[in-house]
C-alpha cells in the first residue's frame, strides 16, 4: 500500500478535544507532536488542560479533562531540554483517524499551534516540503 503524501503544513481535526480546522506545520526535524495548551493544571491524578489561543480562534479555550497522561523530556532544537505533560488522542487526516501522542506546550509565539513529528508520520505518510494543505484540500 502507498503511503498518502503529505505537505509542509496542513489543517487537520483533533475531534476528542473539540478542535476542528486546525493549522498545523509537519516538522521532520521533531521527533515529538505538540499542541499548544494555555493552562495547565494537574491535581488529584487528573490533568486540565485549556486549548486557547488569541492568536488562533479555533483554539475555543474549553477546558479538556485527562486521567490518562504522562510526562516526557522533550529536547529544542537548541539543546534545551524541558519535561513536558504528554496526552494521547486522536487526529483526523485525510478523512481517517489515527492515535497520536502529544506533548504540551506553550506555542503562543508561533506561527502553527500544533508541531507534526517524526514520531506520528513514520510508516504513515511521505512529507513532500513544495505541497501544503493536501488532507484540507480532500475534504
Amino acid at each position: 500500500m502507498q503511503k498518502p503524501i503529505i505537505g509542509r503544513i496542513d489543517i487537520i481535526d483533533f475531534p476528542s478535544l473539540g478542535l476542528f480546522n486546525i493549522d498545523v506545520k509537519i516538522d521532520t526535524g521533531a521527533y515529538t507532536s505538540a499542541i499548544h495548551c494555555s493552562k495547565i493544571i494537574e491535581e488529584n491524578k487528573t490533568l486540565k488542560c485549556t486549548f486557547y489561543s488569541k492568536d488562533h480562534p479555533n483554539f475555543s479555550g474549553e477546558e479538556v479533562t485527562f486521567t490518562n497522561y504522562s510526562k516526557t523530556d522533550v529536547k529544542s532544537s537548541n539543546g534545551y531540554k524541558e519535561n513536558r505533560f504528554k496526552i494521547k488522542t486522536d487526529v483526523v487526516i485525510f478523512g481517517k483517524t489515527y492515535p497520536i501522542n502529544l506533548t504540551l506546550s506553550t506555542r503562543d509565539d508561533m506561527k502553527f499551534p500544533v508541531l507534526i513529528g517524526r514520531q506520528f508520520l513514520s510508516k504513515k505518510f511521505l512529507v513532500d516540503v513544495n505541497k501544503q494543505n493536501l488532507s484540507h484540500n480532500t475534504r
